[in-house]
This record gives structure tokens, C-alpha cells and sequence, in this order.
């Protein structure tokens, strides 16, 4: 059984599902909050231009979903698979945001649950980039279980490179969490 970066996969809370061009204008809804870029280090990622930037490199990285809430077909935000290593037997999960509208509410951590639940099918670890100013992300990346292994700098799809933590939660510890 192979690795599909873009698989549906759902819970009681939300559906996640591959984002496709026509989600552009969904999800640019919720991206052009401000606020939901506010600790991110690409800021400005509420902008129309600098988010069809982003969007492109969610389409082209084959591995990008649109979250749904379940009761209200609501567009929660984004997530996706990244940076699958087969030599290292793992694979990244990054470039989520979450509309303020389902912050604190469990729609992040269902989200994270998913793909990790997922995912560790496949492989043994998972690595997580944080933005070093983004506090309300390594919060809750550690509240998975989530170790910081490492501080990098990270290029976004054609944005200039930013400090960012490196995150490694391994399949031994979230299996036992489980």
C-alpha cells in the first residue's frame, strides 16, 4: 500500500478533501483575515497577490487539502502532506491555517489528528515547520506531543527564506498517546 498524499479523510468534526484550482476563491475567504496570518512569518499572506502565490505552490505540491466543517459545510481553512522521505521514513505536515471562526473550538487539533492518524500509517515520523515567532502554532504542535528537534530556515514556495522550529513527533510516542 502506497503513500496517497491526497486522500479524503473525515471525522464527526471535519472532512478534509485534495484542494483543486476551483477552491481558490473559498478558500481566499478565509485567508484574507489578517488575523490568521498575525504570528506567521509570511504576514502578509492575507493579500490577494501573495496568496495566489501560496495557492499555486498548494496545487503544484500535490499534497494540499480544503477543510470543511461537518455541521455547517463551512470552509475551515488548509493543510497539507509535504516533503514525503522515503530514506528517512517521513513525511512533513505544514502550511495549515485555520479560520478565526473554528479557532479553539477543536477544529485545528481534529485536523492534525487525522492526518497524523493517517499518515503514520506509512511512515515512523512526522515533521512539522513552525514559524520561530508563530507561539499559538508551537502551542499547539507541542500539545500533540510534537519535540523540537531542530531551528531552520525555511524558503516558502516562492517567498524568501524564514526562521522557522523544526518539530518531530514520532509514530512509537503517538500510537502510545492514542
Amino acid at each position: 500500500m502506497s503513500f496517497d498524499l491526497q486522500p479524503v479523510l473525515e471525522n464527526d468534526l471535519i472532512r478534509i478533501i485534495p484542494l483543486k484550482e476551483a477552491d481558490f476563491e473559498k478558500l481566499y475567504a478565509v485567508a484574507s483575515d489578517p488575523l490568521v496570518w498575525e504570528q506567521h512569518p509570511n504576514k502578509d499572506r492575507y493579500k490577494r497577490e501573495v496568496f495566489e502565490n501560496f495557492f499555486k505552490g498548494a496545487i503544484e505540491s500535490n499534497g494540499a487539502f480544503i477543510v470543511y466543517d461537518k455541521a455547517t459545510d463551512k470552509v475551515v481553512g488548509s493543510s497539507r502532506y509535504y516533503e514525503l522521505n522515503n530514506d528517512n521514513n517521513s513525511v512533513a505536515i505544514g502550511y495549515t491555517f485555520i479560520g478565526r471562526d473554528f479557532w479553539g473550538i477543536g477544529h485545528n487539533s481534529a485536523l492534525k489528528k487525522l492526518m497524523l492518524d493517517y499518515a503514520f500509517q506509512f511512515v515512523d515520523k512526522i515533521i512539522l515547520h513552525i514559524g520561530a515567532t508563530n507561539f499559538r502554532s508551537q502551542k499547539a504542535t507541542e500539545k500533540l506531543g510534537a519535540v523540537k528537534i531542530s531551528e531552520i530556515e525555511v524558503a516558502y514556495y516562492g517567498e524568501p527564506l524564514k526562521w522557522n522550529f523544526e518539530y518531530q513527533i514520532d509514530k512509537a510516542k503517538w500510537t502510545q498517546k492514542a
